[in-house]
């Protein structure tokens, strides 16, 4: 029994040795996992200018692609289906209001806030490959509008928030001041109190605009997750006649900020827009600063659709030798979103996508579910009825609920288009923008598309398929068209090795047709038939991890090329 006692002394004895042994083994790989933490979420680098180029400390150039994180600390009516009685947060503030009462709609724009992005939406845009993101903020959120200007702490602990989620997946920051004190635009995007564009009528905004830079530049001068401050968003629009009235004043309050700001932060770059929407330029006569790039702002509303040429921002490029950038594309569809981002990348013009979610689009890639009867509170917004307040309160909270990522709908074919990625589908006007016999081949060069890249020799047309109506609401559709040896190439990536199916739509007035399709090492030569619209299918493509190129080439014979289906 003795003996007994001993041994079983001595493996208690032994467990306790080895539970000890164990759980500072556990601890050391604690500390070692959370060093490596730390180490991932400390080696960003601030971000400079360097000619026209940003860099990082070490002199690497680092290629801005962003997502803009709109109608969250500065909500917007047309992402919540909303009219001109909810155009702008104030505005969206008072339906609230209207609906549940001041308690309770207190308690649902905290709830809206935490929900619409969280450390979960970062992740997800890291994972997605991109790397920043352009805040949008409303100063009243950062500041009363009262006379004492008062910092609010929610706003500040907003941005907190967002700046430490973007350290820990790599990805930085973009702080755009979207509705400053007064409003720069006098439009419902700046949260205009009276339609005006007050910061520059009353100096008194411009003082509290200064202020609540500095307050920002103070908190962030050492943090390189910040890459730039975008001192103001689309000031003093040229429709409305505020452009030509107050355009003089906007450089001079670009210094004064610049200076101001500088006092405290050294480091870190501005971004500066012009005015009309951030397009016009004409308003910069010299640089304020040694760190800075400039902004404009791209979308492609006409029709018939047209890429639009981004020569007039490289000439200003070239002028000042500072990078340029676009702060805000989207809106549209992917045919767009291949062609824009392939265009700027081309021209090392990095940009932002506009915005990351709104609620039910296809043309975002993240869609906000519409909660069950929404549409009762977005007439509300049109002078409708006003919903009781208790079919109001559940509908708000089913809002709640369905702006967490997790319950949105993921759109892939948004983020393959933007990233021009496949599986996917490549429309054939979205050829290459390199030089003529890099990307492109035709014998004519004395005459230019007749749609989509008016300033490109490769032709293409319209399809004509939809009526008018039907076009302008859901885009048109082009093809090019490609005579005797003729071609054009594509560029695309793709996530891993794989071997896909190619399908090509294309149109031959006379048959046989012959068609050349040159995908890396392989070529495949394929014949047309018969007359009209046919699709061409290819199988066994093997693609590369990383960026791919094939080529189209009409051998004998006049074709249109609509599209380009890998998969």
């Amino acid at each position: 029994m003795k003996k007994l006692n001993s041994i079983c002394s001595d493996c208690r004895s032994f467990f306790k040795q080895t539970e000890i042994i164990y759980t500072i083994g556990l601890l050391l790989i604690l500390v070692a996992a959370g060093c490596l933490h730390q180490q991932r979420v400390q080696k960003m680098s601030f971000l400079h200018t360097q000619g026209q180029d940003i860099v990082d400390e070490q002199g690497n150039k680092v290629y801005l692609k962003g997502v803009g994180l709109g109608n969250w600390l500065l909500p917007e009516g047309y992402m919540w289906k909303f009219g001109s009685g909810g155009d702008r947060p104030r505005k969206i503030e008072k339906i609230v209001n209207d609906l549940i009462g001041e308690e309770q709609a207190a308690i649902f724009w905290k709830g809206f806030r935490q929900n619409y992005i969280t450390k979960e939406d970062i992740q997800k845009m890291s994972e997605l490959g991109f790397n920043s993101v352009r805040v949008a903020l409303n100063a009243r959120l950062f500041m009363t509008e009262d006379s004492t200007r008062q910092f609010i702490d929610e706003g500040f602990q907003h941005l907190d928030n967002l700046i430490n989620w973007c350290k820990e997946y790599q990805l930085y920051v973009i702080i755009d001041m979207h509705g400053a004190p007064g409003g720069q635009t006098g439009a419902n995007i700046d949260d205009s109190p009276n339609d005006l564009p007050e910061l520059f009528m009353d100096v008194t905004h411009q003082d509290a605009l200064v202020k609540l830079w500095v307050r920002i530049a103070q908190l962030y001068k050492d943090e390189p997750a910040v890459a730039a401050y975008d001192l103001l968003n689309e000031p003093l629009p040229q429709n409305t006649g505020a452009a030509d009235k107050y355009r003089h004043l906007v450089e001079p309050l670009y210094e004064r900020l610049i200076t101001e700001i500088r006092k405290v932060d050294k480091k870190h770059m501005f971004t500066l827009e012009g005015v009309n929407w951030a397009n016009d330029w004409e308003i910069f006569t010299k640089k304020p600063d040694n760190n800075l790039f400039l902004q404009f702002h791209y979308y492609c509303w006409s029709w018939p659709t047209n890429l639009h040429s981004i020569d007039y921002y490289l000439k200003k490029r070239d002028q000042w030798n500072v990078p340029i950038w676009v702060g805000e594309t989207g809106e549209k569809d992917n045919t767009i979103y291949w062609g824009t981002t392939q265009y700027f990348e081309e021209k090392n013009v990095g940009w932002a996508f506009w915005p990351w979610k709104k609620m039910d689009t296809r043309n975002t890639p993240y869609s906000i579910v519409k909660p069950a009867n929404w549409d009762a509170i977005a007439e509300y917004s049109h002078n409708g009825i006003r919903p009781e307040k208790e079919v109001a309160e559940k509908i708000l909270n089913d809002l709640l609920t369905n702006i967490k990522l997790v319950n949105c709908e993921y759109q892939k074919e948004v983020v393959a288009s933007i990233f021009r990625q496949v599986p996917g589908k490549i429309e054939a006007e979205n050829y290459g923008h390199g030089a003529y016999g890099k990307d492109y081949f035709v014998r004519d060069t004395t005459s230019k598309a007749a749609v989509y890249r008016t300033w490109g020799y490769v032709p293409i047309e319209l399809i004509e398929t939809d009526s008018i109506t039907q076009q302008k609401r859901n885009g048109t559709e082009q093809c090019i068209a490609l005579n005797r040896e003729e071609w054009s190439r594509y560029s695309f990536y793709c996530l891993t090795d794989a071997e896909m199916q190619l399908r090509v739509k294309l149109f031959a007035s006379e048959v046989p047709a012959n068609i050349q399709l040159m995908c890396g090492e392989h070529e495949f030569e394929e014949t047309l038939t018969k007359t009209g619209w046919d699709t061409l299918t290819v199988s066994g493509l093997l693609l590369n991890e990383g960026q791919n190129s094939m080529t189209i080439k009409s051998m004998d014979a006049s074709v249109k090329v609509d599209w380009i289906l890998i998969e």
